[in-house]
C-alpha cells in the first residue's frame, strides 16, 4: 500500500513538472478562470470577474464553467467567453481543452482546494503561461506547493469566507481591497416576467420560501412549512408568501400548498432556469431557505435572508450569506438540516419581517 502511494506521489510530481516562465502576471491580456462545479460556487466567484476587469479594462476574461452553472454568468459583462466543461468526462472534453490550449491564455485561475488529478490534467492541456490557485490539501502525501505546475498559491485561512479566499487570487495582479459583492445580471425578459408577477400581488411585503436544498436531508418539512406560514400570517396579515419550487417538483409542491388551504400563500410561476429564479427573488422582500444556491442569489441582491444550516461552523463561515440583514438557524446534525427547530425559524423570521416593516 505504501509503495502504491509512493509511486502515485512520484508520478504526480513528475507529471506536473514544467519550465518556469518569466512572464509577469500584471502583463496579462487573456485570462481563463476555471469554475466548473455548482451554481452557488459560480455566484461566489463573480466578484473576481468584476474586480479583475475594473483594474485591467483591456483584459479578456474567459470562464470554463459547467452545464449546471454556466447560466449564472450568461449576461455578465465582464466575461467575454464561456466554455462548458464536463467535469467527470475528461475524454469527452478533450477537443474543447485543445481549443483552450490553442487560445494561448496568459494566466489560468484555478479555484480547487485540493490536489485533484483531473483538474491538473486540464491545466496541463490548456498550458497557460502562469497558473494561480489556492493553497491545497495534499494527495498521496503531496501538497499543492510541492507541484511545479502552480506558479502562485494564495493562502486558505481557516474560517474565512470562500468569496474572500478566491478574491485573494487577484493579489498576484496587484489588486487589493476588492469588493466581495456578488453579481447576477438578468435580461429584460426575465426581469419583466418577474415584475409582472410581483405587481399582481397586492401585499406590501412578499416573502419567498424555498423548501429544498441539494439533497433530501436539506429540506423544510411540509408540516413545518404550514407552521411557518400560519405563524407569519397570524402576526402580519398584509403579507403574501410565495413558495419557490423546482420545475421537476412543481406539481407536487402545488398539491401540497392546496391541501394546506392557507390564505395568501401561493406557488411561484414556473421558473425554468436559474436566471428566471433569480429575477423572481429580486422582486421579493425576504427569503427563507435551507443552505443552498438560493441563499447566494438572495445575497447577490442584498435580500434579507433566513437560512437553515447544518451544525458545521467551519462550513457556515465559508458559505454564510452576505446580505446586510441575515439570520441563521442551525440544525443539531452536522449532515443536513433534518433536526432544525421550526420555532427558531418562526421567531427569527418574525424579527426580520419586523425590521423590514420598520424600513418601509
Amino acid at each position: 500500500m505504501k509503495n502504491k502511494k509512493f509511486i502515485k506521489a512520484y508520478l504526480l510530481r513528475l507529471f506536473t513538472k514544467k519550465n518556469q516562465s518569466t512572464f509577469r502576471v500584471t502583463d496579462s491580456k487573456k485570462v481563463l478562470i476555471l469554475k466548473y462545479d455548482r451554481i452557488g460556487d459560480m455566484i461566489v466567484t463573480t466578484p473576481i470577474f468584476r474586480e479583475l476587469k475594473k483594474s485591467y479594462p483591456g483584459i479578456s476574461i474567459s470562464v470554463l464553467a459547467s452545464n449546471l452553472n454556466k447560466d449564472v454568468i450568461k449576461y455578465n459583462p465582464y466575461v467575454e467567453k464561456i466554455y462548458t466543461n464536463y467535469k467527470n468526462n475528461f475524454f469527452f472534453d478533450f477537443a474543447k481543452l485543445l481549443i483552450l490550449r490553442w487560445k494561448k491564455f496568459d494566466v489560468c485561475i484555478e479555484l480547487e482546494h485540493s490536489v485533484i488529478p483531473h483538474a491538473i490534467f486540464r491545466l496541463k492541456i490548456i498550458n497557460p503561461k502562469k497558473i494561480i490557485s489556492i493553497y491545497k490539501d495534499g494527495r498521496y502525501g503531496v501538497k499543492g506547493n510541492e507541484l511545479e505546475i502552480y506558479d502562485f498559491l494564495t493562502k486558505k485561512e481557516i474560517g474565512k469566507h470562500f468569496g474572500e479566499i478566491w478574491l485573494n487570487t487577484l493579489s498576484f495582479f496587484d489588486i487589493k481591497n476588492s469588493s466581495n459583492k456578488y453579481d447576477i445580471f438578468l435580461s429584460s425578459i426575465e426581469e419583466n416576467r418577474a415584475k409582472t408577477f410581483s405587481k399582481s400581488i397586492k401585499s406590501k411585503i412578499k416573502i419567498g420560501i424555498n423548501l429544498e436544498g441539494s439533497f433530501k436531508e436539506k429540506q423544510i418539512r411540509p408540516d413545518d412549512l404550514e407552521k411557518i406560514c400560519l405563524s407569519i400570517k397570524q402576526k402580519f396579515q398584509e403579507i403574501t408568501i410565495v413558495i419557490l419550487s423546482h420545475p421537476n417538483r412543481r406539481e407536487k409542491t402545488k398539491k401540497m400548498i392546496s391541501q394546506m388551504d392557507l390564505e395568501d400563500v401561493m406557488i411561484s410561476y414556473d421558473t425554468k432556469n436559474i436566471l428566471e429564479l433569480a429575477a423572481l427573488i429580486n422582486e421579493l422582500d425576504f427569503i427563507i431557505s435551507p443552505d443552498t444556491s438560493i441563499v447566494h442569489i438572495a445575497s447577490a441582491f442584498n435580500k434579507p435572508i433566513l437560512s437553515i444550516h447544518e451544525n458545521n461552523q467551519l462550513s457556515y463561515s465559508q458559505w454564510k450569506p452576505l446580505s446586510s440583514i441575515s439570520k441563521t438557524v442551525f440544525s443539531q446534525s452536522k449532515y443536513g438540516i433534518i433536526d432544525y427547530k421550526v420555532n427558531e425559524v418562526i421567531d427569527l423570521s418574525l424579527e426580520i419581517i419586523k425590521e423590514i416593516k420598520e424600513k418601509i
